[in-house]
């Protein structure tokens, strides 16, 4: 993308030097800080120096915060973000040969740089919309060298936090030759010098121990789609040759034996589950395995996956997962099963949106809760609106009420990007030209005619 594009798209406001949030009703995912019925929050240049009560602050801009709950950003631990302009093109998809249909071996092998970089801004700005500050970016239709810039360039423009995992393309013909240099090639270009930046790079690539050392020699973390039933076989080989760690992240892990969980809890493999993604495209047993790895000491965070086929907001993620739990044990407990495991809680979801999503991330030091010396990612959430007034119970307001519409305010290591409940700078009527016309141009190149009414996606290029 030309420099030129990149500034006239969105123009980032500055950080404010110093935020007093005054008034609000704060969960901060801190034991030690507790939650405050009406508390302040002070942000000096981009880190949170005090939370506490009756907060005085010389030259601060203050947001008066009464009405409003104070939560840490949500952490969306995997979301495919190039694919930001196909959303709902699939949504009675039931099956993974139906997500591939719809993406891999479609629409992908048409993108150019410039559908990566508006993909991934789409996306990146309608997780910022929706309270969601920090996204990992499973990146795996990396062409080329000009397609992953784009893609790294999409997340920088939009200020969000993310961790951008750079992978190989699933399908059709792609610049091989790039591939093996690109990390490191990225790394000089985007990242060097910068460890503490918002935007922060990783490898996204399946259970390949010779392309994991290669992001081991760069110290960057390695995501990894993983099916339990289907790959747990090779679990032991890899630790017993202590090829797994904490920099591994793996998706899914549906479906997966005590063995595989014990061997991911020994090496410290950081996890993600996803409720609705697993159960829509019926991903083994289509049960996400949130109790499994609870059970084996492991607490995963909460993904989205990607929009194809539904919405894209860690609300609706918190909710399923809340129900689809509940609905397992009660249907254990009328089976006979005595030991069924016990109803979870909202806080326990919220808890998995925020600080556990951050350690999925390997952000948990920096970013989760509203911890004094972390970066300031916060959001605040308007209270006195029809569909949440009165507040009865600030936690289960947030997990099962709120919406992306009740979102007044949204920080990002100190830098406002949602106020009034507008995400700022943003000229949408130019970032929906650059989405017309990206989508004209994959629909045009694959051949596919839109259908508003359709049931299903009907495959194309299947292969």
């Amino acid at each position: 993308m030309s420099e030129q594009h990149r500034q006239t798209l969105l123009p980032l406001p500055a950080i404010s030097p110093r935020i007093l949030i005054r008034g609000a009703t704060v969960i901060s995912m801190d034991d030690k800080v507790g939650n405050l019925p009406k508390g302040d929050i002070l942000i000096d240049n981009g880190t949170i120096t005090a939370v506490g009560l009756n907060l005085e602050a010389e030259g601060a801009e203050v947001i008066d915060a009464a009405n409003m709950i104070a939560i840490p950003g949500m952490v969306d631990t995997h979301r495919h973000s190039w694919e930001g302009q196909l959303r709902r093109i699939n949504s009675n998809a039931g099956s993974m040969e139906d997500y591939c249909n719809a993406t891999h071996f479609s629409f992908a092998k048409y993108y150019r740089p410039r559908d990566i970089y508006v993909g991934n801004m789409i996306t990146a700005l309608s997780c910022i919309d929706a309270g969601i500050t920090t996204v990992i970016d499973n990146s795996h239709n990396s062409r080329s060298a000009a397609h992953s810039d784009a893609a790294v360039e999409a997340l920088l423009d939009a200020g969000i936090r993310a961790v951008h995992a750079a992978g190989a393309p699933v399908s059709g013909n792609w610049d091989t030759a790039h591939w093996e240099g690109n990390l490191a090639r990225l790394q000089e270009k985007y990242f060097k010098g910068n460890p503490e930046g918002l935007v922060t790079l990783a490898m996204m690539a399946q259970l390949e121990p010779d392309q994991w050392a290669s992001a081991r020699e760069l110290g960057i973390p390695i995501v990894t789609e993983f099916f339990g039933g289907a790959m747990a076989a090779e679990l032991e080989d890899l630790h017993r040759r202590k090829l797994l760690g904490p920099d591994n992240i793996f998706n899914h892990c549906t479906c997966l034996p005590d063995k595989g969980w014990e061997i991911l809890r020994d090496a410290g493999v950081r996890v993600n589950v996803c409720p609705r993604s697993d159960a829509h495209y019926g991903i083994e047993d289509g049960m996400y395995p949130w109790q499994a790895a609870l059970h084996h000491g492991i607490r995963p965070g909460l993904s989205v996956d990607n929009e194809t086929s539904y919405s894209g907001d860690m609300f609706m993620e918190m909710r399923v997962a809340f129900y689809l739990q509940r609905v397992v044990g009660a249907s254990r407990r009328l089976s006979g099963h005595h030991h069924a495991d016990a109803p979870t809680n909202a806080f326990r979801l919220l808890e998995a949106a925020t600080i556990d999503g951050a350690a999925c991330a390997r952000l948990e030091q920096r970013i989760g809760s509203l911890t004094v010396g972390k970066q300031a990612d916060i959001v605040l959430i308007r209270t006195n609106e029809l569909n949440l007034y009165p507040v009865h119970n600030a936690i289960g307001t947030v997990v099962h009420a709120a919406e992306r519409s009740n979102i007044d305010t949204v920080i990002i290591g100190g830098r406002i990007r949602k106020r009034d409940g507008v995400v700022l700078g943003l000229d949408q009527a130019k970032l929906r030209a650059l989405i017309d016309e990206s989508c004209t141009h994959l629909f045009n190149a694959a051949g596919y005619a839109p259908d508003l009414f359709a049931e299903t996606f009907a495959p194309i290029h299947f292969a």
